[in-house]
């Protein structure tokens, strides 16, 4: 449900069904723990990552170039083989979730459309938002998760969002669609590339463009062109997205423990800066499509 920029996915990068329903669920879902060299039981509240980046041995004689590449393998798979099945879990429900408010949303927002053939389109874009609602919820049943018992932690933050970020007009719920819920692609992407490859196809695939880019650009542009004075109030509402956006990730991040270390997985804090790094960076430049300044 987005462009190659992250367009039209709705959540956030949040984190654990490591709460008591989802606990029992979980399996199947990802990556499971081997066991422990030691003996010892691996539990939920164990650390996601243990020891993910703690393969590389220092010497006096600096890394080439292909023993960085093979350390770097290496701690990848580390983290892959240290991700508990309740964070997979928590993952995909999240992004369910925000699949089936996308479908909710842009159906409620078509009524705002100002002529039968944007209706007609952005329509269509709901019905393809609820087709990868649907394969995320095929994906949790297949492997023995109910999609409702892992989508209901979600429930409450993103439908909080929502509700404070609710459009006022056509040209609102556009932004809305192209930069408010990108911010959130970019980071289902992120958290991707430490999943399994069966795992990481699907959020991928569900992220897959459905139109909205060149739909919301192409109308916000126009709408600028013909009044320029709009640009400042969109700018304003884009950031106000934003905002509220890393308000609700912020309370997903302490409520579930597992999906934050999801992204402790992506590496250590110089990793973790140029992730941020990047998501800020394609929100610039969704920005500029959009002929907005930030």
């Amino acid at each position: 449900m987005t462009d190659s920029t992250g367009t039209g996915r709705v959540g956030f990068p949040a984190p654990s069904i490591g709460g008591d329903d989802a606990g029992g669920q979980a399996g199947g879902a990802g990556t499971a723990r081997g066991p422990d060299p030691e003996g010892r039981k691996w539990s939920d509240h164990d650390s996601a990552v243990p020891g993910a980046r703690a393969h590389g041995v220092a010497t006096d004689a600096p890394e080439s170039h292909r023993d960085v590449q093979a350390r770097d393998v290496q701690a990848r798979d580390a983290v892959r083989a240290g991700i508990p099945d309740v964070a997979v879990v928590d993952l995909l429900g999240l992004l369910a979730f925000g699949e089936l408010t996308a479908f909710e949303r842009l159906a409620t927002d078509a009524r705002m459309a100002p002529t039968l053939t944007d209706k007609i389109a952005l329509a269509g874009i709901a019905a393809a938002e609820f087709a990868h609602f649907e394969e995320v919820r095929a994906h949790l049943l297949r492997v023995g998760v109910d999609p409702v018992r892992a989508m209901e932690p979600f429930v409450s933050p993103l439908t909080n969002f929502h509700n404070l970020t609710a459009p006022a007009d056509w040209l609102e719920s556009l932004v809305k669609v192209y930069v408010g819920d990108s911010i959130a692609a970019d980071f289902y992407r992120e958290i991707a590339t430490v999943l399994d490859p069966d795992v990481r196809a699907l959020v991928l695939d569900v992220l897959a463009d459905t139109g909205h880019a060149a739909f919301a650009v192409g109308r916000v542009r126009a709408a600028i062109e013909a009044d320029p004075t709009v640009a400042g109030r969109l700018a304003l509402w884009a950031r106000r997205l934003v905002g509220e956006a890393l308000t609700e990730a912020q309370r997903v991040a302490v409520e579930r423990s597992a999906l934050a270390a999801l992204l402790n997985g992506i590496g250590d804090l110089t990793a973790l800066a140029e992730l941020f790094n990047r998501i800020t960076l394609a929100h610039t430049a969704r920005m500029d499509a959009l002929g907005l300044s930030t």
